[in-house]
């Protein structure tokens, strides 16, 4: 006999005794006396419909436990739910509302200055002039310091001089990192690091590597919102487009993950097998942009055409850097090398 019906969210005062039955709607709290729920598919709703005491055909064994979630299965009481650190991915966000939290103690996302510099430059909503070039490292920039968690803050373009680069480095004196982009090389206009020597310190301004040779690193005097002194990261990157995407790949993005508090800071690497060779002739540690694909268990890498520090479509091309060592001259087709995946997701299916 069906002697009560439960609708989403309401509770029976009813018993469930021996030959009874409730009908309860999925997800409801199951009534005083019951220790088993038979699905709508298992019973024959012919007879409660035509009988005047409601009774219905149960059609399967009606074992103790069947279609019964504990309370506590999920989340028992008392468990860890979420370690500090963890990321609040959208899994995580439904575990927080199933507990009521609608508010928790987050790392926030960190705010990045992007400063280009440069006389040449003009912003991509002016008119181009003779000897003029757009300034597409801050929006590459950006979208990198977006892509991988921060906040961009973007100070447009400081000239080569003294001035106009201190006042817009202090206008960026309140995020937690300064990103700038040029004026790193042994130019006699490229002034950043004798302006960062002043307003704050440089830890080192060359790298052994190709591209990225001109790469600046140090803090910079900064106010945070309540007016305390403090010092900031500074990351001056070369001013040609691949360099400073690829130093920013390097050096940039596990700087902003670990101030998000995340432990893989490293880009995935595999080892794939090269389709052209690569020469070394530099002596540096050479990034050269490729199309990697995987071809049943094995990676394959190919040069996305002319390496040129210039040339941003070896970049758009890339699915990976393939690194070769700085003591080796040449690897060739057919041989093994590493290769720091920049997207590794469906883009490495052929």
């Amino acid at each position: 006999h069906v002697i009560d019906t439960v609708i989403a969210g309401s509770i029976s005062e009813q018993e469930v005794k021996p030959d009874t039955a409730i009908r309860i709607m999925t997800g409801a709290p199951v009534p005083k006396g019951a220790d088993s729920v038979v699905q709508f598919e298992d019973t024959d709703e012919t007879r409660r419909k035509k009988s005047p005491s409601k009774e219905i055909g149960i059609l399967c064994k009606a074992k103790p436990g069947l279609n019964i979630r504990r309370a506590g299965e999920d989340i028992a009481k008392g468990s860890l739910v979420l370690k500090k650190g963890s990321v609040i991915r959208p899994a995580e966000v439904g575990v927080l509302a199933s507990l009521g939290r609608s508010k928790v103690m987050a790392i926030r996302r960190p705010v990045v200055s992007i400063l280009a510099t440069g006389n040449e430059l003009v912003d991509i909503n002016q008119p181009l002039t003779a000897g003029k070039i757009y300034n597409s490292n801050t929006y590459s920039v950006a979208a990198l310091v977006q892509r991988y968690g921060g906040i961009p803050k973007i100070l447009g373009i400081a000239l080569d001089s003294e001035a106009s680069l201190i006042t817009r480095l202090r206008q960026g004196s309140d995020a937690d990192m300064l990103i700038t982009s040029g004026g790193v090389s042994a130019g006699d206009y490229d002034m950043v690091k004798d302006v960062l020597a002043k307003e704050g310190e440089i830890t080192f301004w060359t790298v052994r590597m190709k591209p990225g040779k001109p790469l600046a690193f140090g803090t910079i005097k900064g106010v945070n919102k309540t007016g305390v002194t403090r010092n900031i990261p500074h990351l001056g990157l070369p001013g040609n487009p691949v360099s400073s995407m690829v130093t920013f790949e390097l050096f940039a993005r596990p700087a902003i993950l670990k101030m998000m508090g995340k432990k893989n800071l490293a880009n995935p690497t595999v080892e794939a097998v090269l389709e052209e060779p690569i020469v070394n002739t530099d002596g540096r540690r050479v990034y050269t942009r490729a199309i990697v694909e995987k071809r049943g268990d094995n990676y394959f890498a190919r040069l996305t055409g002319p390496q040129g520090s210039g040339i941003l479509t070896s970049m758009s091309l890339a699915n990976g850097l393939v690194v070769v060592p700085e003591d080796k001259a040449e690897i060739k087709a057919g041989e093994v090398a590493q290769v720091i995946l920049l997207d590794w997701n469906e883009e490495l299916s052929s």
